[in-house]
């Protein structure tokens, strides 16, 4: 799976706002200093994520941003959703809406077991367990798991000739 900085940057920035001391407003270019965020592209994902109602805007000195919701209601996969639409499709159909003939037959399964994976962790990790750098338990066993930690190469691939 890929993240992509929209969706990257989106969660940094509302765990920003999820952390916002009383839930006061914090200004554009603040949440992107404290995160690294071009400020340009931090506005668009702001507005994609007020347009989904997850985020609310004040203008004026006392102006900024600040969440619509309580932090531990918002997950990470509402975040991702509200900038990028659902969280696995295949050519932009639902996986349930693919069909492969042949020997694919069976890849519809596994790309909504994919999803059902992604779901399982992104749907069960709120705003506000990461900002208080708390994670559930069942995030945590997939972490204790040693080949989480390890990347695998690609493109590596013997070629017989």
């Amino acid at each position: 799976m890929r993240i992509s900085a929209k969706a990257d940057y989106a969660v940094r920035a509302t765990l920003e706002l999820a952390s916002s001391p009383d839930g006061k407003p914090i200004k554009g270019t603040q949440l992107a200093e404290a995160q690294e965020i071009p400020l340009q592209f931090l506005e668009h994902i702001l507005l994609d994520l007020k347009r989904a109602g997850m985020v609310r805007t004040k203008r004026g000195a006392r102006g900024g941003y600040w969440l619509a919701e309580d932090p531990a209601k918002v997950s990470v996969a509402d975040v991702i959703r509200a900038v990028e639409g659902p969280l696995a499709n295949i050519q932009d159909l639902p996986p349930e809406e693919t069909k492969y003939d042949g020997a694919a037959e069976r890849l519809r399964d596994v790309w909504i077991a994919v999803r059902q994976n992604l779901r399982e962790v992104l749907e069960n990790v709120t705003l506000e367990e990461l900002a208080s750098k708390k994670l559930p338990p069942a995030v945590t066993s997939l972490l204790d798991e040693p080949e989480a930690w390890v990347a695998r190469e690609t493109g590596t691939h013997d070629v017989v000739s």
